[in-house]
């Protein structure tokens, strides 16, 4: 079955973490073998991987960030200009893979139209081979807008291919406080979202603090979505959604994308170390998918937004998933849950299509 991946930082991969998202994850691994660094020679994610599990669409990231809490090496920067310029090269690196031929960056309804009529055409083949699949499909997310250097610079960063923007990552940005902060809309951010709706850029509410969460609802009246995130009712952390939160996106014709980091989808393994043996599988990935079901009165607003690697590697993720060409169990576990075929398809590439088919009609 076709899959669609609301979330992926594949340029930060392959530009922080210096990895050749062309070769294998195997490759990949024995060459960080001796390499001591968290996630190394655990890669979950790599275009062979891709293509084997037919993602055929994923959202990636263009990932950079300046906030006044320096949360994260190599991500979080002392400087808008820094920012700006690393968030513009994990561009540039989508473009020369498309140049390549091994991708096609989607900048409109009729790319993503014929981009999936494509690929749903080589899926039917009988025995269809991965390595004759269509280049692989990227919409581009700015997952923190730290990097946009003002409102009025966004017309740029739209010429350049951004599709869809996340206000805020960590700490206090310089536009929305994000995960780990209380902070809620800048100055500045009412701007930027007015720019967003201008140009039809759907809001990804991922990450956002409560205060900037129900900031943005209030400013923002374009398509939503949280393109990673799990219930609170479940893992009761911050960086979940509670069920308000979810409903706000429900009400909005909105989707959500379940992530897989074992910590977003299973409280004590984040909150008791001593308890990180509990084997977490894909099973508890579908308890959050069942809470938003529950919820939303139906399966059409739920996805799956993996962020696999994502900084960590595989002994963070769910047991029974080794690479991301295992995002296919999920059509089996699905099954045996009792969700019906029709609603397997629309979880897994189906709602998401939608929503992108809805945000760029309007």
């Amino acid at each position: 079955m076709l899959i669609v991946d609301g979330h992926l930082d594949l340029a930060l991969n392959a530009l922080r973490e210096d990895r050749d998202l062309l070769v294998d994850v195997w490759t990949t691994r024995v060459r960080e073998s001796h390499d001591t660094g968290k996630g190394k020679g655990k890669s979950t994610v790599a275009f062979p991987e891709m293509r084997r599990g037919r993602v055929a669409l994923c959202f990636t990231t263009a990932h950079a960030f300046c906030t006044t809490g320096r949360f994260i090496p190599h991500m979080d920067f002392g400087s808008p200009e820094q920012a700006f310029a690393v968030a513009r090269g994990q561009l540039a690196y989508y473009e020369a893979l498309e140049r390549g031929g091994h991708v096609r960056i989607m900048r409109s309804l009729q790319d993503l139209e014929r981009h999936m009529a494509e690929w749903t055409t080589w899926d039917g083949e009988t025995d269809p081979d991965p390595a004759e699949s269509p280049p692989l499909g990227l919409v581009i997310n700015m997952e923190c807008a730290d990097a946009i250097l003002d409102p009025g610079q966004l017309q740029d960063w739209w010429d350049w291919g951004l599709r869809l923007i996340g206000p805020a990552h960590s700490g206090e940005g310089r536009y929305a406080g994000g995960t780990g902060s209380a902070t809620g809309l800048t100055e500045q951010a009412p701007a930027l979202l007015a720019e967003m709706q201008r140009l039809g850029i759907p809001l990804d509410l991922t990450h956002c603090s409560e205060a900037a969460f129900w900031g943005c609802l209030q400013h923002y009246d374009g398509p939503v979505l949280a393109s990673h995130a799990n219930s609170r009712t479940l893992v009761p952390h911050q960086r979940e959604l509670d069920d308000r939160q979810l409903q706000a996106i429900l009400d909005r014709n909105g989707v959500i994308g379940v992530t897989l980091g074992n910590w977003q989808l299973q409280y004590e393994w984040k909150c008791l170390a001593d308890n990180r043996h509990l084997r977490v599988t894909l099973d508890r990935a579908v308890d959050h998918i069942d809470h938003i079901c529950q919820l939303a009165g139906d399966h059409l607003h739920v996805a799956i937004g993996s962020d696999l690697d994502g900084g960590v590697g595989t002994d963070e993720f769910p047991h029974d998933l080794d690479t991301i060409a295992d995002l296919q169990r999920f059509v089996e576990v699905l099954d045996r849950r009792g969700y019906p075929s029709e609603a397997v398809a629309d979880i897994l590439h189906g709602n998401w299509l939608r929503f992108l088919g809805e945000a760029w009609e309007g």
